[in-house]
């Protein structure tokens, strides 16, 4: 019987053919994509075994750990200039913004009848002063009792004062610099009229600026005044200066303490109420420098290093930055010699076993270490 009757009389038997075709075909592409796979994991790490990392052997630095600060700048001094007296402004003899000497004049209130007061208080001195030395040459010849020699020394001192005071009134109507400075505002002009005690102008002492922050109550005992602090401003300008001033009682809300930062600045050329980052000297640390594309998380957020025991399996350690330049980062919290993971870290996980291999800067390192193995 021919191949075709046979098939024509049992058509089943065609299916089961070309169902067996098809399960073949499709085996074969299992085991050629199977081939591929393999050769793929062998170039990642061999699932079979551990997974291999890249290390460097680091021991820790002894550095000056730097504590970042935000804060604001500011003027050493500033005060508010009030009147000393009443009066009326007749002239106006500074300019805002303007650098000023200790006793330059700021602004003349009206005499009116100051120097009329003056005149009379130094006549009311001249008189008293003579009547108390007669009567003391009237007390030796027994003429004036001592009550009389009191009431006119009394008088005597009375208008002492008086004329002490007619000075100051006096004095009072020119306001003038208290100190080398500048003036920042003036809050009247020719025509007002001041009473004692009213604001007539800000000063400013800019010969030094002050960068004020907050420090966080863990780094409070790191810093000392006296230390060389440096700042960056928000105009690009870099300075130093030195810590004049620490609080010694936090503050109730933050929990922190205040640190100003004393700046020379004699010919001010640096502004006052701009934002700065300070780095501040926070004492010796122990500290390992790193790439920053070294810092991962865990779980937590926790910011830290992927490093490898002496039995070749994955720990993690939290660390904190003590130094960032363009040279690198150095951070602390791991130990004082570590197998850091430089490659490969985010592909294993904490208390894994690993392969580690050193790199290549580390070849001799890795020599000395096998040779002191094959020593013991």
């Amino acid at each position: 019987m021919s191949i075709s009757k046979q098939i024509a009389e049992r058509p089943w038997i065609l299916a089961v053919g070309v169902s067996l075709i098809v399960v073949i075909w499709m085996a074969s592409g299992s085991i050629g994509s199977s081939g591929h796979v393999a050769s793929t994991t062998l170039i990642v790490g061999s699932t079979a075994g551990p997974t291999r990392v890249q290390i460097s052997a680091q021991r820790a630095e002894r550095i000056i750990r730097y504590i970042n600060v935000y804060g604001q700048t500011a003027p050493a001094r500033t005060v508010e200039i009030s009147s000393e007296t009443e009066g009326r402004v007749v002239s106006v003899d500074a300019v805002r913004g303007r650098p000023l000497k200790k006793g330059a004049v700021i602004l003349r209130l009206d005499l009116r009848d100051r120097k009329a007061r003056l005149a009379q208080a130094e006549a009311s001195v001249a008189e008293a002063r003579t009547s108390y030395e007669a009567q003391l040459k009237l007390q030796s010849d027994g003429y004036v009792s001592a009550t009389q020699i009191a009431e006119t020394m009394s008088r005597l001192e009375s208008a002492r004062t008086e004329l002490i005071r007619a000075k100051l009134d006096l004095e009072y109507m020119v306001v003038r610099a208290p100190f080398d400075g500048v003036l920042q505002e003036r809050e009247v002009e020719i025509g007002d009229f001041v009473r004692a005690g009213d604001n007539v102008a800000n000063f400013i002492d800019n010969t030094s600026i002050i960068v004020t922050g907050t420090i966080a109550e863990r780094d409070a005992q790191f810093v000392q005044v006296g230390e060389i602090g440096r700042a960056k401003l928000a105009t690009g300008q870099e300075i130093t200066g030195r810590i004049r001033y620490i609080s010694v009682v936090a503050d109730q809300a933050t929990r922190t303490f205040t640190v100003e930062l004393e700046v020379p600045n004699p010919d001010g050329r640096l502004p006052a109420g701009v934002t700065a980052q300070m780095e501040l000297p926070g004492g010796e640390a122990l500290a390992h420098k790193i790439s920053p594309s070294l810092l991962t998380l865990d779980a937590d957020g926790v910011v830290g290093i992927k490093i490898v025991d002496d039995f070749d399996r994955v720990e993690f350690f939290p660390v904190e930055m003590a130094v960032s330049n363009q040279a690198g980062v150095w951070v602390t919290g791991l130990p004082e010699s570590a197998r850091i993971i430089t490659l490969g870290q985010g592909y294993v996980a904490v208390g894994q076993t690993v392969e580690s291999v050193y790199d290549q800067s580390d070849t001799a390192l890795a020599n000395s270490e096998a040779g002191t193995e094959q020593l013991q």
